[in-house]
C-alpha cells in the first residue's frame, strides 16, 4: 500500500489521478482502449505508463536514483501500488519492463521473456494482438494512431507497401480501407507471423496482401517501380543485423532510401515517413519530390503532445 506519508508518492498520486481523469476521459470519448497515460512526468519516478484495455504497461527508464536495493525496491513497489491504486487494478494487471537510456545505435526490438503475454485490443474499430510481457515494445506503436487512420481513409483501390512493417498495424488498416494489393517487409519472422495474425484476427488475410521476409536495403531497388500509391517508411534509427546487406543509419541515409522508395511511386502518390530519432534532420534539398511536408504536429495523438518522440513527413 501506498505510505500514507511519503510526499513523493502523495505528489506521483496527485499527477497521475489528474492525468488519468483528463486522458480516460478523452480516450472514452475518442473510443481508444488503448493510449499513453504517463510519459516521466516528474523527474524521480521516471516511468512510462501505458493503458491497454484492462491491462497497464509500465516501462521504467534506469536512472541514476543512486538508492541501495532496499530503498529501491520499496521506490518500485510504492510506484506500482500508487498505479494499481489510482487505475483500480490488481498487480497481476500491471506489466513491467525495465529500459535501458540507449543511442540511436541501439537494435530497435528485444524479447524479453518467454511467457507469451498475448490478448487483443481494440483501435478504430480493429483488432490488435499486444504482448505486454516479452517484449520491451508491445506491438502497436500509439503515436502511429492518427497516421495509421490516415492510411485507411485514403488505401481505397491503391497498392500499399509497407517497410519494416513491424507486426503489420499500418497494414491492417490499409487492408480495412480497401487496398487492393499490400506488401509488407521485415527482417524477422516473429513479426510477420505476428502481421499474419493481425490480418487474421480482422479477417483480412488473403493472398492480395503479402508478407515479405527480407532486409529492405537489399529488397527495396528490386521492387517495381511507378506500382505503389503510398509507401510507409518507418525504419529503425540504426541497424546492423547479420541479416542486413549493409549498415543503416537513418540520419545517414534516410535521402538514399526516400528517394529509392519515390522511384517506386506512381505518380500522385505519396510516402509517409517517420523516424524516432530526436535530433533528425532531414535534407529535403538532396531528396527528388516536389513536397516535403512536416506532419509531426498534426499527426501527434492527444496523449503525445509536448513529447517529442518521432518526426514525420509526407513526401510526394
Amino acid at each position: 500500500m501506498l505510505p500514507p506519508l511519503d510526499a513523493r508518492f502523495l505528489m506521483f498520486r496527485n499527477r497521475l489521478e489528474k492525468v488519468y481523469r483528463h486522458r480516460s476521459k478523452l480516450a472514452r470519448r475518442q473510443q481508444i482502449s488503448c493510449y499513453r497515460l504517463y510519459d516521466r512526468d516528474l523527474p524521480e519516478f521516471p516511468l512510462i505508463i501505458e493503458v491497454y484495455g484492462d491491462a497497464v504497461y509500465v516501462a521504467e527508464y534506469r536512472s541514476r536514483h543512486q538508492l541501495d536495493d532496499e530503498a529501491y525496491e520499496a521506490w518500485f513497489n510504492g510506484s506500482l501500488g500508487v498505479i494499481g491504486e489510482v487505475l483500480k487494478l490488481g498487480q497481476e494487471r500491471l506489466f513491467c519492463k525495465l529500459r535501458e537510456r540507449k543511442d540511436h545505435r541501439s537494435s530497435q526490438y528485444n524479447k524479453t521473456g518467454h511467457q507469451k503475454n498475448e490478448f487483443r485490443v481494440d483501435e478504430g474499430g480493429l483488432g490488435f494482438i499486444v504482448n505486454l510481457g516479452d517484449y520491451l515494445d508491445t506491438g502497436l506503436f500509439l503515436d502511429h494512431r492518427i497516421t495509421r487512420a490516415r492510411v485507411r481513409d485514403e488505401a481505397s483501390g491503391k497498392k500499399v507497401l509497407n517497410l519494416f512493417c513491424y507486426t503489420g498495424s499500418f497494414t491492417v488498416y490499409a487492408a480495412a480501407g480497401g487496398a487492393t494489393h499490400t506488401t509488407s517487409i521485415d527482417l524477422s519472422n516473429t513479426y510477420l507471423d505476428w502481421a499474419g495474425r493481425n490480418l487474421k484476427l480482422n479477417q483480412l488475410d488473403g493472398p492480395q496482401h503479402e508478407l515479405v521476409k527480407g532486409d529492405v536495403l537489399r529488397l527495396l531497388p528490386e521492387l517495381p517501380n511507378a506500382y505503389y500509391d503510398i509507401i510507409i517508411l518507418d525504419p529503425p534509427t540504426f541497424s546492423n543485423s547479420k541479416m542486413m546487406k549493409d549498415i543503416l543509419d537513418i540520419q545517414r541515409d534516410h535521402v538514399m532510401l526516400i528517394n529509392t522508395c519515390l522511384d517506386k511511386l506512381k505518380e500522385g502518390g505519396h510516402i509517409y515517413f517517420s523516424t524516432n530519432l530526436r535530433s533528425f534532420t532531414i535534407n529535403s534539398q538532396a531528396i527528388r519530390a516536389s513536397t516535403v511536408a512536416d506532419i509531426t504536429r498534426t499527426t501527434t495523438p492527444f496523449d503525445f503532445e509536448g513529447k517529442m518522440l518521432r518526426w514525420a513527413y509526407l513526401i510526394s
